[in-house]
């Protein structure tokens, strides 16, 4: 049977370092679902309360409506990959596979067609006999999926289950561990300090920093809207520039620092007012313009030709450092000491309040950790 996981209020300590201050979360059944942050920012430590391996000092842990903070971590009915894969070196792959099966008791025939079934269904069906040592990593982590599979879990937790594969074998991996989600349809709680690898697996994100969730949402959502300036410095390559937001007439206008202005649309309307600001300004909004025209002056100070786009590094007039992407010319590309203006890309930008903590920009989508009604 599917579940839902719903946390309300949780606790993590150590003494009197408090790691998790109060965390409200809902993972829809059969979702998958990631948390995402820098290292030492709880996420791990989340995963591990909800498998039991971490005490918990405060708040309810529930799968569907049974609260399971005080059920032994053996009775949680979880699945369970690691960093490192944790397959037993002196058991073969079926062997391996069959493990949590032979624990649970259950008839032999029972064992045998429910490991190979999900052998099959990780491609180590061939290496069946042979022992760990003679796989490659992704082979391993291959090996370690099945085997939390094969028991038939209500909940699936990773924790970092790429990090250890080199970067074409992560690409592989996070495909195959997609696709075989979606076909078995099982609940999952991934954790990941990588952002793309969280963009391409996850149907939404929990970006947290500091034991918090800061934005949960879509990649989609997470992208183009982030909630506050951490998320947006987390998720992709953005940069960040000091700014005012002018209200004349009932019309918002972006001025940067070195005056260039445009007008902006969908404040929030308890922002619109005159103000200090910061911009986010993706890489790839920025975009050139002629001399003639208004635009933020600045000169190349290198370029790096990645053959669909070209990477430019600026420095604008008024001292800020930025990155440009550009789809890469047939003829030429700018050379460094150039002198450009740049434009920005309005429709793209996010604003936010001079502390960072908030976007003044309407389409933020954020779940906030509380269950749907």
């Amino acid at each position: 049977m599917r579940k839902n996981i719903r946390i309300n209020h949780a606790v993590k300590r150590y003494g009197e370092n408090v790691i998790i201050p109060d965390l409200n979360l809902f993972v829809k059944e059969g979702e998958f679902f990631t948390l995402l942050g820098p290292s030492g920012c709880g996420k791990t430590t989340l995963l591990r309360m909800i498998a039991g391996f971490n005490s918990i000092e405060g708040g309810d842990f529930y799968f569907n409506d049974t609260r399971i903070n005080d059920i032994d971590p053996a009775k949680r009915n979880i699945g369970m990959v690691f960093q490192n894969y944790a397959i037993f070196p002196n058991l073969t792959v079926r062997r391996n596979v069959e493990f949590g099966l032979k624990s649970r008791k259950l008839p032999k025939d029972v064992i045998k067609s429910e490991s190979e079934k999900f052998m099959r269904l990780m491609h180590v069906d061939e290496y069946a006999d042979r022992l760990p040592e003679r796989l490659s990593g992704g082979q391993q982590q291959r090996v370690a999926l099945a085997r939390a599979l094969a028991i038939t879990p209500d909940v699936l937790l990773m924790d970092e289950p790429l990090s250890n594969l080199d970067a074409k074998l992560r690409v592989e991996m996070r495909t195959v561990i997609k696709e075989i989600q979606k076909k078995v349809g099982i609940t999952t709680v991934y954790v990941t300090h990588d952002q793309e690898e969280a963009m391409a697996v996850s149907d939404r994100i929990a970006v947290m920093n500091g034991g918090v969730i800061q934005h949960i949402g879509t990649p989609k959502n997470i992208y183009q809207r982030p909630a506050n300036l951490f998320v947006a410095t987390f998720i992709g390559r953005t940069n960040i520039m000091k700014g005012r937001l002018e209200v004349i007439d009932d019309q918002a206008y972006l001025v940067t620092n070195g005056g260039y202005k445009a007008a902006i649309n969908g404040v929030l309307p308890d922002y619109m007012k005159s103000q200090d600001i910061m911009l986010s300004v993706r890489p790839e909004e920025f975009k050139l313009s002629s001399f003639q025209e208004e635009g933020i002056e600045g000169k190349v100070k290198d370029c790096v030709f990645l053959g669909l786009n070209t990477h430019y590094f600026v420095t604008l007039k008024t001292g800020e450092d930025v990155e440009i992407i550009q789809e890469s010319s047939i003829d030429s590309i700018i050379e460094p000491g150039t002198d450009i203006k740049l434009t920005i890309n309005t429709d793209k930008v996010n604003l936010f309040t001079a502390d960072g903590n908030a976007n003044i920009l309407s389409g933020v989508i954020n779940d906030n950790g509380l269950k749907e009604d």
